[in-house]
């Protein structure tokens, strides 16, 4: 008698092993430094791979349209890589509190494996799906996989946390990152049949634009997927950071590394970059300050972290009593890149076309809309996360709140940035206006930048007509400059 019990204790044993471990990715579409796909390969487990498309969730934001189509390609390299390896990844559209029960539910799940979020309401969404899989008798396990360090772990002397992204830098850097991780063995999958969740499948086409089809600069601009990351990483490192001290700032070059759509997807994550330039040497000038905007980045989710109002409210309280004009048209215009300042509308026509803008024109455009224009910067953080393919909820949202000075660190409102000069210093031959804006293309020097202040004859020269073949400037600099000082004197 004594000698079946080991058998039905093995056969419980063998009976767990068997019941499949889900991977729930959401923004870490990649295989390589993934800890909760190598905890849940670590198990033993066969494998879901599984994405949810949660539009339904009141209180989270929804993808906007660029990073739609940008999440299209990312799954679909991600699908890939797991198919070459025996594997596939599962779509889904819905409430994520109600899909991943009812698939843990349907499928015998022994564990669901993810990555921490960083807002509350996603972290409180977490806890009540967590809660649900628990009561069901599934095992929740989460990670921290999308950030250097857990944003709890960086505090202050007195306990609190950084409100100085200097001093945040500097403290985090005292902490040992951990190393990125190679892609695991995944050896076992488990397949979900097509009768699981019919209705609820994702279908993947709809990511992307349909009538009209916008997105044909899109697709000249970029492949989205893990190796095409890791590969403009690799090419960063060997070409151009070196200079990237000058270069990330001349909006003409190929200056920046463009990593920033692959770090907002998850195709290459923060470790792997910190890694990397540790690798590369990050104390010589170009990587130790390509470093400092990532620790920018890290600053930005850690913000979000312990103050959730950022995307929503100034954090700065001065500014709750700031009278922000209600323009509609001025608004459009700028995001159509119509404003008649040609480095500005330059910048929003780029980011129309490609879903992407060069660092120091976001500042330029930004400053633009919330000094010049005086229109609060939250319809330019909408407007931005609805076009950006690396929209980010983070960066984007702390970014806007530096430009307009509302941020609990800021660049000081009364610093307004004059376009022109901004224009004469950073795109001194003009090649991104004639660019972007090829209607200027054959006027050169002062009547590229300020068309408004050039000759007839050179306007005439350039087959350039102001209110017709491009637009005179919806706001006299100066007296758009006075408006803001006077705006920002009155709080």
């Amino acid at each position: 008698m004594p000698s079946s019990r080991p058998e039905r204790t093995s056969s419980r044993q063998n009976h767990n092993q068997t019941r499949p471990a889900i991977v729930w990715f959401r923004d870490d579409l990649r295989l390589a430094d993934h800890p909760a796909l190598h905890e849940a390969v670590a198990s033993g487990r066969p494998l879901i791979c599984l994405y949810v498309l949660d539009d339904v969730t009141p209180a989270l934001h929804p993808a906007g349209a660029a990073l739609r189509w940008w999440l299209h390609g990312a799954l679909a390299d991600l699908r890939a890589q797991l198919e070459s390896r025996g594997g596939t990844l599962l779509t889904l559209a819905g409430s994520a509190e109600e899909l991943l029960p009812q698939l843990a539910r349907h499928m015998d799940v022994a564990s669901v494996h993810w990555h921490h979020r960083l807002h509350e309401r996603e972290r409180a969404q977490d806890d009540r799906i967590r809660q649900a899989l628990e009561q069901q008798g599934c095992e929740v396990r989460a990670h921290w996989g999308t950030v250097l360090l857990d944003p709890g772990l960086v505090r202050t002397k007195q306990g609190g946390f950084y409100k100085v992204c200097g001093s945040f830098w500097k403290a985090l850097q005292t902490h040992a990152v951990p190393e990125p991780l190679g892609i695991p063995d995944m050896a076992s999958f488990q397949d979900v049949p097509g009768s699981v969740l019919p209705d609820v499948r994702l279908n993947e086409a709809d990511l992307c634009p349909q009538a009209p089809d916008w997105a044909a600069g899109f697709r000249k601009t970029w492949e989205p997927g893990e190796a095409e990351g890791q590969e403009h990483l690799e090419d960063f490192l060997k070409d151009a950071v070196a200079e990237y001290p000058r270069g990330r700032d001349r909006v003409a070059e190929e200056g920046t590394s463009r990593l920033s759509p692959y770090l907002a997807s998850g195709a290459v994550s923060p470790r792997q970059v910190w890694a990397a330039l540790q690798k590369h040497g990050a104390h010589t000038d170009g990587p130790r300050i390509f470093l400092s905007e990532l620790g920018w980045r890290e600053f930005a989710r850690y913000t979000l972290y312990h103050l959730p109002q950022l995307p929503f409210e100034n954090l700065s309280p001065k500014f709750s009593g700031m009278h922000w004009r209600n323009s509609a048209a001025d608004l459009k215009a700028w995001q159509r890149g119509q404003t008649g300042v040609p480095i500005v509308d330059a910048g929003m026509r780029q980011l129309w076309q490609t879903g992407w803008m060069h660092n120091r024109a976001r500042m330029i455009v930004g400053s633009f809309l919330t000094k010049h224009l005086l229109i609060d910067w939250k319809e330019g953080e909408a407007w931005f996360r609805d076009t950006l393919v690396d929209a980010d909820f983070a960066s984007n949202a702390m970014n806007w709140q530096w430009v307009a000075g509302t941020g609990i660190e800021a660049t000081p409102f009364f610093r307004i940035f004059n376009p022109t000069r901004q224009a004469e210093k950073f795109d001194p031959e003009g090649d991104y206006i004639r660019q972007w804006v090829p209607e200027l293309r054959r006027l050169s020097g002062k009547a590229l930048l300020e068309p408004w202040a050039a000759k007839d004859a050179d306007l005439r020269q350039g087959g350039v007509i102001l209110g017709r073949t491009y637009p005179c400037p919806i706001v006299d600099l100066k007296e758009g400059r006075d408006r803001a000082l006077q705006a920002f004197r009155a709080l």
